[in-house]
């Protein structure tokens, strides 16, 4: 019995040391979000803002997948300027935001490069199957440009 559970507790450390960590919980999200939006209207983009947390695999999975495929991380950085919000630790800020999170996790938001949301996205509806569907992110991504949205 002992035995068992210390097999248990190595594979439970395991697999705790091995997760991704994208979102960082202690980020100043107001700051990184003010950063971004200078950063912006400076390019003349928009801003792209993941809320989500460490805790949540889609979230985990769709940062992977929008620096992985070529079309998407194309459109992303050729129009956007990302910043990564931890949900749990940013609520009272996320009201402000539209409060995004109603949708799930995670949920982008788009700000023009004033700061102001233009735009709430479910990602849900960017998943085909197991994934996310290059055509429907993409085409999202490039309904909210700033080109797309003069």
């Amino acid at each position: 019995m002992k035995l068992l559970l210390v097999v248990a507790c190595v594979i439970i450390s395991t697999l705790s040391f091995g997760q991704t960590k994208v979102y960082n919980p202690k980020a100043d999200a107001k700051a990184d979000i003010t950063q971004a939006v200078a950063k912006a209207k400076k390019e003349g983009k928009h801003v792209f803002m993941k809320v989500g947390g460490n805790w949540c695999p889609w979230c985990i999975l769709f940062h992977k997948y929008s620096q992985d495929n070529i079309t998407v991380h194309k459109t992303l950085s050729d129009n956007y300027v990302e910043v990564l919000v931890s949900a749990r630790e940013n609520k009272e800020l996320l009201k402000s935001f539209g409060n995004p999170g109603r949708f799930g996790y995670p949920v982008f938001v788009i700000l023009d490069q004033n700061g102001k949301v233009i735009h709430i996205q479910d990602s849900g509806l960017l998943e085909s199957g197991k994934g996310y569907d290059e055509s429907k992110v993409n085409r999202f991504l490039l309904n909210w440009t700033p080109a797309a949205t003069k």
